[in-house]
């Protein structure tokens, strides 16, 4: 079994081993040494990486007794090796996982919500709860955690006797066998493998990033410490320009946002009616009974189905409305009554490299190779 010196201090950075193994692999080779500080990738917390000697470590993993480092050259077995880890990627990895205990064991003790999935990503943390929660009950958890960050109390760590742990309440995803390593952080008292923080203070900062509903309770994507910090910066940011933009502080942004979209609906109400106009000018301009090609410059794709199918209404005969759009040119086909213009449609797209479809009455598409004249011209032939 392997000496796990980060379950003992996880602040050690450097360390030295004894090299008991080393075989070559597909991703390197896999070294076991007699004692490590490197954690291996577990209970949702990544691996660590750095340097054992000159060897980079890529990745470390256990099967619960022997942990095996991936490097990318081969160590001498039998010799000392001085190991040394990534600090920036374990302090991460701590900052989020001892802010996730804190966040987790709030939202069970404030709404009895279960911690049923965790995961460290990047660039966020995942967290799925096993009940449904609001904005405002995520809200309210993120303010009482924070408060347990700031409070900065220890962070305990250790593996209590079995008369002890049986009438010690914590959580834990699984029912547990055997010596249980329980952490507390913030109120929370958790059964855990992974490394954690000496303070509550050392988080910093906890955010829910986002929240979404997920197999009947809530995902959550978490960030804490320095993920927080760019997580909140990047926000205020982005808040910032888009205020600009908008002529508005931040802070008053949703209300300038609702302006817009009236603003915009108002306009579509507007467009559509000009549209409704147009396709009615067409329509009483064509020739009855008499398939018509409508050249409609600076309609939309809304705009030239109503032109078609209103022309398509007024002369009984099929009717093609094209205008500028997509790689080539846009193109709206609506029958006569009874009619069936897929066939058209078809050959629209197969002569000038279009795409498109639609049902008997009305197809609509693009056309990339094409210009009006020579669709004009085809549509003469086939129409």
């Amino acid at each position: 079994m392997t000496d796990k010196l980060y379950e003992r201090d996880a602040y050690q950075q450097v360390f030295t081993a004894t090299v008991l193994s080393c075989t070559a692999t597909p991703q390197g080779y896999a070294v076991v040494l007699d004692r490590t500080a490197f954690f291996p990738e577990g209970g949702g917390q990544p691996y660590d990486t750095g340097r054992l000697g000159d060897a980079r470590v890529l990745a470390v993993h256990t099967d619960g007794e022997t942990i095996t480092h991936t490097t990318d050259v081969p160590l001498l077995v039998g010799a000392a090796v001085e190991g040394r880890l990534d600090w920036s990627r374990r302090l991460d990895a701590m900052q989020q996982h001892t802010g996730e205990h804190i966040l987790s064991g709030t939202l069970h003790r404030l709404y009895g919500a279960e911690n049923v999935g965790f995961h460290i990503g990047d660039p966020y943390v995942r967290m799925d709860t096993s009940i449904p929660l609001t904005a405002q009950q995520l809200a309210d958890a993120e303010a009482e955690a924070n408060a347990a960050v700031r409070a900065d109390t220890p962070v305990r760590c250790y593996i209590p006797d079995a008369a002890t742990l049986a009438v010690t309440e914590y959580r834990s995803k699984k029912e547990l066998e055997g010596p249980v390593r329980l952490v507390e952080a913030g109120g929370d008292r958790c059964a855990c493998c992974g490394t954690h923080l000496a303070r509550t203070g050392e988080v910093g900062l906890i955010k829910i990033v986002s929240f979404q509903h997920y197999k009947g309770g809530m995902r959550l994507l978490v960030a804490c410490g320095q993920r927080a910090y760019r997580a909140v910066a990047e926000g205020w940011t982005d808040a910032e320009a888009a205020g600009r933009l908008l002529s508005a502080p931040v802070g008053s942004l949703t209300a300038a946002v609702t302006r817009l979209q009236s603003g915009e609906a108002q306009l579509k109400q507007r467009l559509a009616a000009l549209q409704n106009a147009l396709a009615a000018a067409y329509g009483a301009a064509a020739t009855p009974g008499q398939p018509c090609t409508v050249w409609a410059e600076g309609a939309d794709g809304d705009g030239l189905r109503r032109i078609a199918m209103a022309v398509a209404a007024q002369t009984g005969a099929p009717c093609c409305a094209l205008a500028p759009g997509g790689q080539g040119l846009a193109y709206a086909l609506a029958a006569a009554p009874d009619g069936d213009v897929r066939p058209a449609c078809q050959a629209l797209n197969g002569a000038f490299q279009g795409r498109g479809g639609g049902k008997p009455a009305f197809c609509q598409g693009s056309l990339a190779d094409a210009d009006e004249a020579r669709v004009r011209a085809f549509l003469t032939e086939i129409l």
